[in-house]
């Protein structure tokens, strides 16, 4: 996995660089200051991700991955948690909050090489598109059984899915009627990206890209508000670098 590392703290580079070197399937192809000066390196040596600082003097960390064509996979890493709900919007792998410890680099790596290993097994370009937007080398739509036939749900469409005893009932955005399908919370989690979907709740999992607020207790989704499981809060938080 060919990756670089961004941040205009020299300090904060070298962490990366010592958690990078510890692992065999990672290829580091520069740390850059200035992230201006990696788009050349980006393009030239076709990287694989990006670990990218967000406050920086050049320009702002969010602003230039979106203005990157054919945006290599991205792993914000930052001082500040009020970023995580707009880095997960912009479908970055993880958003690891510093001092980073070794553990969440590890888990944030792991994701992405898991993306990675769906991209070169993938045998239609339907399901695994080669990066034309922003980190989009997951599957873009599952099919789960409603009543008697397949239905081809998007994954951007999802906003929350819940728990009804042996169904799920799937909220899809656009749209006042649910999917009712009968899966476990298992199953169908098998099926979801784990860096867009999660579960906060034993009868509720929630596409982060869909939240618009957090509040103590409660996750807020098109006015909906959904509790956070006590033994969900901690995974919950710490991915969002909360």
């Amino acid at each position: 996995m060919k990756c670089i590392i961004i941040d205009d703290e020299p300090l904060a580079i070298d962490v990366l660089m010592d958690y990078c070197r510890k692992l065999d399937f990672v290829e580091l192809e520069g740390t850059f200051t200035n992230p201006l000066e990696a788009i050349s390196v980006i393009k030239e040596k076709k990287i694989d991700l990006i670990f990218c600082d967000i406050e920086m003097p050049q320009i702002n960390g969010i602003d230039f991955i979106t203005s990157l064509d054919n945006t290599p996979m991205f792993i914000f890493t930052t001082a500040y948690s009020q970023y995580a709900v707009e880095g997960f919007n912009l479908n970055a792998i993880d958003y690891l909050v510093k001092p980073i410890p070794y553990n969440r680099f590890i888990k944030a790596i792991s994701r992405a090489k898991e993306i990675m290993a769906y991209k070169k097994t993938s045998v239609n370009d339907n399901v695994f598109p080669s990066h034309g937007e922003a980190a989009s080398t997951t599957p873009k739509y599952i099919f789960v059984k409603a009543e008697y036939e397949s239905v081809k749900i998007d994954l951007d469409n999802i906003e929350y899915i819940q728990g009804l005893k042996d169904y799920l009932k799937i909220h899809v955005t656009g749209t006042n009627k649910a999917i009712l399908t009968l899966m476990s919370f298992k199953e169908i989690l098998d099926k979801l990206p784990n860096h867009q979907f999660l579960r906060v709740h034993k009868s509720f999992v929630v596409n982060i890209s869909c939240i618009r607020t957090v509040q103590r207790n409660r996750i807020v989704i098109n006015d909906v508000r959904i509790p956070i499981g006590e033994s969900y809060k901690s995974s919950f938080f710490h991915m969002l670098g909360l």
